[in-house]
This record gives structure tokens, C-alpha cells and sequence, in this order.
């Protein structure tokens, strides 16, 4: 049985399971129609698995951003697979790649996919530059946190731009959770410094901070948010428990250099990727994890609220490779 046969077959069966899965579908629909039909171009053009469908194959995956280390692993890991399985046939190709991505995202995690989740009180700081959705990725995993029967509290944090104060105002109140504000242009650290003691007095178990996210290359910003970091951690020692940075998926190899600038200036801990239903590189989940070794633990796969879901690597790369499915047991069917 092939690769994704099994996953097909492990989500299927579970009503919670198949409606997550289908959110990946359906999430990545735009990589799949730009990257998969691409793939299954390829086969339909070589009818036997040589270097010349190795090489083009290689610049497809690198089109969809999934990251130059990462294609290389994964080119070396698939002639070594294809010769040992002694694959001619180059629809079962689709196959052994998505099982080969999956071990490779694997293979380097040494952090886990799960949030650090406290007895007591958690404390989630987000970090990311303007415009990636941070603030409404904030508010759909209070929403998720309070779907779990948690009680939260959202810090605003970002005292400079322009109405974020106001956005996670309207936020708390859609989902039903209390904001610690003050004024605009207030001291960021003070905001957290409420918050963390107004969190303990509420005996709430989440405390989620939004930070400012203008001119992440300028020094002062980092200051900041080094500032912010070491009050919470004075207030509650060993408190952030998470550090978020949120990246827009749409933004592609830019995202990099973004998750690279944060990870200097505070200790993220994981990377939550929004719009990857907007994008056509939706392979820059796999490139994060190879050059930057922090794990993806969320992603946005849709406007709704219940549209983050925490990040799976075997439904993302089913959500990839569905189609080639399709193909291969259409393949199945003529040889019988």
C-alpha cells in the first residue's frame, strides 16, 4: 500500500480527524492546483522515472518554496527510495515524495509541535511585523483556547499602531475574553505588567500578548521587545511559556528573512504561518523548519475562526498530494 493510500485510509474513520484533514485540503487548494498539477504534467511527459524527470521535478519543488536545503535532501532521499523500491513508474513518484517530505520535517524536530501548556497560568507572547495577521491570529486561538472550556485574557500590547488597540478590543469582544489596555503610545511593558497581575487575580489559565510589529530591522523595536520579555519573566518567572511569531505565508521567502530577524532579537519557540490558504508556495512550511530548526505550530488554512489549526505534517502533506492519490489509483485501475 502506498503512502498516501495509508494516510488517506488513517484519516478516514473519524469524524473530528476527516474534518481537519479537509481543512488542509481544501487550505491548500491554491499549492496543490499550482504545484501538484505541475507534478502530474511532469509524469504525463515522462513515462519512466531518469535524471531528466529528476531535474525538473527539482525545479518544481523549488518553485513552490519548499527551500533549497530541503530539495536537495529530498532529491538525494528519492533516487536513493526510487532505486531501492525499484520504481519505474513515475505516477508512483507522488507517493514517495510526500512519505519523504513528511520524514524529513520529522527528522528535525526536536521541538514539539504542541504548546507549552502550563498548570497554572500560560502565558503566549506574539510577535511578527506588521500586517501578517497577528492580531487575528490572536483572536481565533483565544477562540480556540475558550472552545476548550479555558478562561483567557488578551494584552495589548501593540501601543503604537494606529487602531491595534481597538482591533483586540473588538476582538475580545467577538470571542467573548477581557483585554488589560491603556492609552495609546503607553509603555509596552506596562501593559504586560497589568496584564500578568490582572491574569493572576482572574485565576486565568491563558494570557495571550500582542506586541508592536513596525520596522522589525530597527534596533529600538528589538529593545522593546526584549524589555516586554523580561518583564513577564519577572512578574512570572519562567513566563513567556511560548514566544509566537506569526509569518504570512503569502510573503514567501520573505518570511525567512523576517523569522530570521525575530529569532535574533527574542527566543522564539514556535512560528504560527497565516494565509497559507492565499499562497501558491504553500511549500515554505517545510523550508522554516530546515533553515531556521523551529517548529511550525500553527497555520491558517481559512477566514473562519475555527481556521487555525494546529499544524500536522502528515495532513499537510496529504492536503499537498491528494490529487496525485486520484492519479495513482486511476493508474491502479487501468493496470487490473
Amino acid at each position: 500500500m502506498s503512502f498516501l493510500k495509508k494516510l488517506k485510509d488513517k484519516f478516514t474513520g473519524n469524524a473530528e480527524t476527516e474534518q481537519t484533514t479537509e481543512k488542509y485540503e481544501k487550505g491548500l487548494e491554491k499549492t496543490r492546483t499550482s504545484f501538484t498539477s505541475k507534478i502530474n504534467e511532469l509524469v504525463a511527459k515522462y513515462r519512466k522515472v531518469d535524471e531528466d524527470f529528476f531535474e525538473e521535478l527539482e525545479e518544481l519543488l523549488l518553485q513552490a518554496d519548499v527551500g533549497f536545503e530541503t530539495v536537495m535532501e529530498l532529491m538525494e532521499e528519492l533516487r536513493f527510495e526510487v532505486q531501492r523500491k525499484n520504481v519505474k513508474d513515475t505516477s508512483q513518484v507522488q507517493s514517495v515524495i510526500s512519505e519523504k517530505l513528511v520524514e524529513i520535517y520529522e527528522a528535525g524536530e526536536d521541538q514539539p509541535n504542541e504548546l507549552n501548556m502550563q498548570e497554572d497560568l500560560t502565558v503566549i507572547l506574539f510577535v511578527g511585523v506588521n500586517g501578517v495577521g497577528k492580531t487575528t491570529t490572536i483572536g481565533k486561538l483565544a477562540h480556540r483556547f475558550k472552545e476548550e472550556g479555558k478562561s483567557v485574557v488578551l494584552a495589548a500590547g501593540d501601543t503604537f499602531r494606529a487602531g491595534a488597540i481597538e482591533q483586540l478590543d473588538e476582538w475580545g469582544k467577538r470571542v467573548g475574553v477581557d483585554v488589560i489596555k491603556q492609552a495609546a503610545g503607553s509603555d509596552p511593558a506596562a501593559v504586560m505588567y497589568d496584564a500578568i497581575r490582572s491574569a493572576k487575580s482572574r485565576k486565568a489559565d491563558v494570557l495571550i500578548c500582542d506586541t508592536a510589529g513596525r520596522l522589525q530591522n530597527k534596533v529600538n523595536l528589538m529593545n522593546e521587545l526584549q524589555k516586554v520579555h523580561r518583564v513577564i519573566g519577572r512578574e512570572l518567572p519562567g513566563a513567556p511559556h511560548e514566544v509566537l511569531l506569526a509569518l504570512d505565508a503569502t510573503t514567501g521567502q520573505n518570511a525567512l528573512t523576517q523569522a530570521q530577524i525575530f529569532k535574533e532579537a527574542t527566543d522564539v519557540t514556535g512560528i504560527v504561518l497565516t494565509k497559507l490558504d492565499g499562497t501558491a508556495k504553500g511549500g515554505i512550511v517545510l523550508a522554516i523548519r530546515s533553515k531556521l530548526n523551529i517548529p511550525v505550530k500553527f497555520v491558517g488554512l481559512g477566514e473562519k475562526m475555527d481556521d487555525l489549526q494546529p499544524f500536522d505534517p502528515q495532513k499537510y502533506v496529504y492536503g499537498l498530494f491528494a490529487e496525485g492519490l486520484q492519479l495513482e489509483e486511476q493508474e491502479t485501475e487501468q493496470d487490473k
